[in-house]
């Protein structure tokens, strides 16, 4: 085997040789683009298999940019082809988010409901192939069901009846679906949630009914009978509208006592009591008014009513007069025959009259408004009960500092509020909560002192520490200042005794001095011959100095002086 590869190797190297340039340069580029072709067939052999959510493509740009946006929220990556089919990783999620889609009604009008169920079947009878069909479409909805997060395991079951030649014969299509909710799931009693798997089974099966759909879970409770869940539906209404009327008092409750708070602190107003009553039914009111007619508005700049009001306005009339004057004319019908005329009116034949007749006809023109409204919900009657402390004030003496009782607590003055100022806060808090008088709103605002002991203790408690702490600081102060007062008398006194020291100090060297000169001139006087050694000579000249320098710089030979002493 290595013989054999080193043949091969001699005889490419020989060939090599041999090449010109050219084929040199097309061998490497024939080399050059295999690698690349290996590389990228291993690339697209290695990108993962996309399916698509919904077989047929989504024309509309908004339905389908929101059928993105709902899949974003679940944190699945989406491709969206050319011809606008929306594509996941795995035919898992795929499932899942078909069911989320049909569920929450987000599948576009146009789309073919058997798209969600395309499979190919290949079969030779019709019998083989309704039979086939019905199990794709049975086996489809199962994966739906189970692909959702809230059921664990689901049996599906589908009756497709045979078609029959007359409608009242054709019996209905049915189904019954068996779920287990997984532990914590909320699907039994989540009604959106079941509708969901129910328009599932109504997408995947054509002429399938809600009223043919059976919903149960494992101990056959049924959960789509939403004709018995009306208790539930009740109460949950129930919940709902308690949160609603909760907000609202909580809206009311925060920017009332904000307003307050902000004129009196958040001390003295502490808390605010509101309860909102509220009529959730619904009401359909049909309303017809007639009003007078407004011919001149009312002028806004003048203090006064200048408007003109009209009940109503002619928009037609009609006059008509007649009269009359003469004898009358009695019929007396054929000749021979006895009249049939009363005898009143036999009376008053051949008498003179005369009838004067006016008929006035005026058509009036009024305002109508016709108006329906639909009410709900209305607020019934808004209470509102809050209470305001007054102001504490500290009590002071003549020389400005608090009053203390015996009791070592301060003394203070409260101050209630005037009457007229919880007038104007109760009339603040009526224009906030659009008090209404017709529909019996009730606004109380109250001045009740608030039980401040345990503050005042604590008031009472730092003012004493702080005094305290004030006393001492101004002993240490004291005792400190008088202890520098006596360092700087013990140390002006002990320069003076230092001074005096070393006056008699330089007094005592001085006579010395004189008596040894005067010694020295008295020698000298007397002729005897004086001798001084160099010790001598030297001490005489560093006395000199001594006193030169004791001269010039006094304080520093007296420190000299004392640490000499100290010496000996």
């Amino acid at each position: 085997m290595n013989e054999w590869l080193q043949k091969f190797i001699e005889q490419i190297k020989t060939l090599w040789g041999k090449w010109t340039l050219v084929q040199k340069i097309i061998l490497i580029g024939i080399v050059v683009a295999a690698l690349v072709a290996v590389v990228v067939m291993v690339r697209v052999s290695a990108t993962p298999t996309m399916v698509p959510i919904i077989d047929a493509p989504i024309k509309d740009e908004n339905a389908r940019d929101r059928i993105i946006t709902r899949i974003n929220e679940e944190g699945v990556k989406t491709t969206v082809s050319s011809t606008g089919v929306i594509m996941v990783s795995d035919e898992k999620t795929a499932r899942r988010l078909r069911s989320i889609l049909i569920r929450e009604d987000l599948i576009p009008s146009g789309t073919d409901p058997w798209a969600l169920f395309d499979r190919d079947r290949w079969t030779i009878t019709d019998f083989e192939r309704n039979v086939n069909l019905r199990r794709a479409i049975t086996q489809m909805v199962t994966e739906h069901v189970k692909a959702l997060d809230d059921v664990d395991d689901a049996n599906v079951t589908i009756v497709m009846p045979e078609r029959q030649l007359f409608q009242a014969d054709q019996n209905p299509v049915t189904a019954s679906v068996i779920i287990t909710p997984r532990p914590g799931s909320d699907i039994t009693t989540n009604r959106k949630k079941i509708e969901g798997i129910q328009k599932i089974l109504k997408f995947a099966v054509e002429g399938l009914k809600d009223e043919n759909i059976v919903i149960t879970d494992q101990n056959g409770l049924v959960l789509n009978d939403f004709a018995g869940m009306q208790d539930l539906d009740r109460l949950e209404l129930s919940k709902r509208e308690q949160r609603l009327i909760q907000s609202l008092e909580v809206q009311y409750r925060a920017s009332v006592l904000k307003a307050l708070q902000q004129i009196y602190t958040p001390d003295r107003v502490r808390d605010l009591n509101i309860k909102i009553e509220m009529d959730m039914s619904k009401k359909a009111i049909q309303t017809e008014e007639f009003f007078p007619i407004t011919i001149k508005p009312d002028n806004p700049d003048t203090p006064y009513d200048d408007s003109e009001v009209v009940k109503s306005i002619t928009r037609s009339q009609s006059t008509s007069s007649t009269k009359w004057e003469g004898t009358g004319f009695n019929p007396e019908g054929p000749a021979g025959v006895e009249g049939q005329t009363p005898p009143a009116f036999k009376d008053m034949s051949n008498l003179y009259g005369r009838v004067e007749q006016q008929t006035l006809t005026q058509n009036e023109e009024i305002n109508r408004r016709q108006i329906q409204e639909e009410r709900s919900p209305t607020i019934n009657r808004v209470t509102v009960s809050v209470n305001i402390d007054g102001r504490w004030k500290i009590k002071y003496n003549d020389k400005g500092e608090p009053v203390i009782n015996k009791d070592n607590s301060i003394e203070r003055e409260y101050i209630p509020i005037p009457d007229e100022e919880l007038k104007k806060a109760q009339a603040l808090v009526q224009d906030a909560i659009g008090f209404n008088r017709s529909r019996g709103d009730s606004v109380t605002v109250q001045n009740i002192q608030f039980d401040r002991t345990k503050q005042f203790a604590e008031e009472d408690a730092a003012f004493l520490r702080q005094r305290q702490f004030q006393v001492t600081m101004l002993l240490l102060l004291v005792g400190i200042t008088v202890l520098l007062v006596s360092f700087l008398i013990f140390r002006i006194v002990s320069r003076e005794l230092e001074r005096r020291r070393r006056l008699r100090e330089e007094e005592l060297s001085r006579q010395h001095q004189m008596m040894r000169e005067s010694a020295l001139r008295q020698a000298e006087e007397e002729g005897v011959e004086v001798s001084m050694s160099v010790e001598e000579r030297k001490r005489l000249e560093l006395q000199e100095n001594a006193i030169n320098m004791a001269k010039e710089h006094p304080e520093d030979v007296a420190q000299l002086i004392r640490t000499w002493l100290l010496e000996e």
